[in-house]
């Protein structure tokens, strides 16, 4: 038993106005049905730190189908892990009963996990999670902030540190090495020592994860703000030599300049939900490698047909995504065109791949005044209005039909 640090309301800045009303609702319901109800995971930590969660996810000690039964909007999802679901229109608050850590004799030799469904207590429930910054509950019956694991001094001291044994959480779970490196970049904090050396000695394991979540993993990586530094230092320990040979050796200057724009993107819209789609987040990865043409006007054709590439060394790429990407590259050299007619203006907005063709010239084409005239004849056209013809633009004189000197056909 671990004697928890306990942090009252009056001693941390967590307000319940910064938690998403949804999310406050559900753990309220869930408190008043007599279950512990908290906030926790990176939730937590980035409130803690005065950013603005992603995510609010909730851990109680209710049970899947017990929570279900409070919510007529929730589904039970999952199999090595079964969570709830409680969904406000396209909005998700995931809920996940506490969970102690499984041994491997529990669950396999091998070390790694296979299910994860054996339900404990709030303090059994820190002790399985992946860092100690990722391990601080906030209770809503007391508004505390509870810590079991040693979070908050490594959130005061900029630090991503393991909890428990380094060697063991990263053979039991080798995608958490990949985890551990984003975290750090994204929050601007260091690796724990042994964190750091437990990941360059277990680099080589990550292949035994299953390449769907590593490429899960690439797309979170790409939408967080931070893949330049994120994929440099995964370079730098080693973890893609074995996944993705093309990116452990391609770290060239282009590669760089495509995730620094992608990044500065993310942070000047961050806003916008759903613009960076996983097609453009492929591309941007993909094209600095030599697949297509980075933010040129016109990709070529023999660069196109690599599209059709399976995948990034032993990652496979969705051929939606793969097709979509070729889509987008296609439409760039239309949008370059100079003075676009009206019927052209009108084909393009009509196409499903405008919105994300041109998302894609504004993060890499370094043309703003291009995209600002698309957007303003995209807006003309969706509106009803016939959009300007640019400046400059002579339509075309259209001929009149030529009158058939066949008499008419008898009735």
């Amino acid at each position: 038993m671990v004697e928890p640090i306990v942090v009252p309301r009056s001693e941390h800045s967590i307000s319940r106005r910064q938690i998403d009303p949804d999310a406050l609702s559900v753990l309220y319901r869930l408190k008043d049905a007599g279950h512990i109800a908290c906030l926790v995971g990176g939730s937590v930590r980035d409130l803690l730190l005065g950013r603005r969660p992603k995510d609010f996810d909730i851990g109680t000690s209710a049970h899947p189908y017990q929570v279900k039964r409070l919510f007529r909007n929730c589904w039970i999802i999952g199999r090595r892990f079964r969570l709830a679901h409680v969904k406000f229109g396209q909005k998700i608050v995931e809920v996940a009963t506490f969970r102690r850590q499984m041994s491997a004799a529990e669950d396999a030799p091998d070390f790694l996990i296979h299910r994860d469904n054996t339900f404990g207590t709030p303090e059994q429930d820190a002790f399985r999670r992946d860092f100690t910054i990722n391990a601080l509950f906030y209770d809503i019956a007391t508004f505390a902030v509870i810590d079991y694991v040693g979070g908050l001094a490594d959130l005061r001291a900029g630090v991503v540190r393991t909890v428990g044994d380094p060697d063991v959480r990263f053979r039991e779970d080798p995608v958490r090495m990949l985890r551990a490196v984003a975290l750090a970049s994204r929050l601007l904090f260091a690796i724990d020592p042994p964190t750091d050396q437990a990941i360059r000695r277990h680099r080589l394991e990550i292949d035994r994860s299953a390449p769907a979540r590593l490429l899960e993993e690439y797309y979170k990586i790409l939408r967080a703000g931070a893949s330049e530094s994120t994929f440099r230092r995964l370079i730098e320990v080693g973890l893609l030599e074995n996944i993705s040979p093309e990116l452990h050796e391609g770290g060239r200057t282009a590669l760089w300049e495509s995730l620094s724009a992608l990044d500065r993107y993310r942070h000047r819209f961050d806003s916008i939900p759903g613009s960076l789609t996983n097609a453009i987040l492929l591309g941007s990865l993909l094209v600095p490698l030599g697949v297509g043409q980075d933010g040129g006007p016109s990709p070529r054709d023999s660069e196109s047909a690599d599209l059709a590439k399976p995948g990034l060394g032993v990652l496979p790429m969705p051929r939606r995504d793969r097709e979509r990407m070729r889509q987008i590259l296609m439409l760039q050299r239309r949008l370059w065109t100079p003075n676009p007619s009206p019927r052209m203006v009108g084909h393009l907005v009509g196409r499903s791949a405008f919105r994300e063709a041109l998302t894609w010239m504004e993060i890499h084409a370094g043309d703003p005044g291009i995209v600002e005239r698309w957007k303003a004849l995209a807006g003309a056209s969706e509106g009803g209005a016939p959009p300007s013809p640019a400046p400059g633009f002579q339509g075309r004189r259209r001929r009149r039909r030529r009158r058939s000197g066949r008499p008419p056909a008898p009735k």
